[in-house]
């Protein structure tokens, strides 16, 4: 998961060579899939426009898939937006998947104008949703809703009309991310069949847990069957080859500074900080870096973080999919592509070899994947 973060002093051109760079190293060590934030007012997430820069990084990557996530819909016009979809969709042959988000900074609606009172940016991110995808299955058709409509084409004839279907039929995976339990972000995802991502930020698995209840919830009212295999969690992670050198590099790094000066204020603003307590008592003050290191974040030597992800298995019934966050580690590059070596040639053998993460895979019907080459 690339936010994509960089500190405010980087220029945004060299935010984007660095997250081609990272793309590319994702790509080499055989990482399955990377995802693009979208946002509009954060110095720290400078990139209004995935797509973009998933057009140039499909043209010096080999095999990873990747997508946004997520095009913030509130933001876009639905049938604007499933044509550049189906577009890039073709670029890509088959590695694009689509993400999608209601948007949560505060300074994003502002600068758009949209009041969010009653949820209705969620309600604008459904509609949307619901727009593009029947664009790409029935095409065009008569439809006035609450913020946008559509028309069935009059004038069609043989050179003109509705044409560009994506790539992948009937459309490419659409993916769709929560926060807190009982989301309804998530109950759409079981409804729909969409890839629930969990943007995890508690240190009890238990609360995450909730969010795969609410998928069943929302699966219950179609009558599917959700796959815990498509459930992804995200996760900061920090490997090294002792626990003391991957907490300090955690620490002392671009993780801990995004953390330090961007997230953890902004979690605690938007009131989001009883998600991060271990105690409900505890107050903010207590939430520093330390405390995040030792409850929040998997850092540590292989054994440790590997222990660490067995415990979310087991403590949230079981997922398919770790997406671990990039920060810009262009200043640590050796750590962080050992970091990731790490985990792709040791942590990840030992999950597969552990018996009690054995089981949960096998009940999920997904084996963790081992690099491709």
């Amino acid at each position: 998961m690339l936010m994509p973060s960089h500190p405010p002093e980087c220029s945004t051109r060299e935010g984007q060579r660095r997250d081609l760079e990272e793309l590319q190293r994702l790509d080499r060590l055989g990482f399955d899939e990377a995802w693009i934030g979208e946002h509009y007012t954060s110095v720290w997430e400078p990139c209004p426009a995935p797509d973009l820069l998933i057009a140039q990084a499909l043209l010096c990557t080999r095999q990873i898939r990747l997508g946004p996530l997520g095009h913030l819909l509130p933001y876009h016009h639905p049938i604007e937006l499933a044509h550049r979809i189906a577009y890039l969709d073709h670029m890509a042959e088959g590695r694009y998947q689509l993400g999608v988000g209601i948007s949560a900074l505060p300074t994003d609606h502002e600068l758009f104008g949209i009041d969010i009172a009653g949820g209705r940016n969620r309600r604008m991110t459904f509609e949307s949703l619901d727009m593009m995808t029947s664009l790409w299955t029935d095409g065009p058709r008569d439809f006035q809703g609450e913020f946008w409509s559509t028309c069935k084409l009059k004038s069609a004839s043989e050179s003109l009309g509705y044409h560009l279907n994506p790539f992948q039929r009937p459309h490419p995976p659409i993916a769709i991310a929560g926060m807190t339990a009982g989301s309804e972000n998530h109950r759409l995802a079981g409804e729909k069949g969409y890839i629930p991502v969990s943007f995890s930020i508690s240190p009890d698995a238990a609360m995450t847990a909730q969010h795969w209840e609410a998928v069943l919830e929302g699966a219950a009212r179609t009558g599917r069957t959700p796959n815990r295999a498509d459930w992804s969690i995200v996760r900061d992670v920090y490997v090294a080859p002792t626990d003391e050198e991957a907490r300090d590099l955690a620490m002392s790094g671009m993780m801990g500074r995004c953390w330090r000066e961007f997230l953890l204020p902004l979690y605690l603003k938007l009131g989001l900080g009883k998600l991060l307590k271990v105690d409900a008592a505890m107050p903010d003050e207590a939430i520093d870096l330390d405390y995040l290191a030792q409850h929040l974040w998997f850092v540590g030597s292989p054994t440790t973080v590997a222990r660490r992800i067995q415990e979310l298995q087991a403590g949230s019934g079981g997922f398919g999919h770790l997406m671990i966050v990039s920060y810009d580690a262009t200043d640590e590059r050796d750590a962080w592509e050992r970091s990731l070596e790490l985990l792709v040639h040791q942590v990840l053998p030992l999950c597969n070899d552990c018996p009690e993460t054995s089981r949960l895979i096998t009940k999920c019907g997904h084996e963790l994947r081992r690099p491709r080459h």
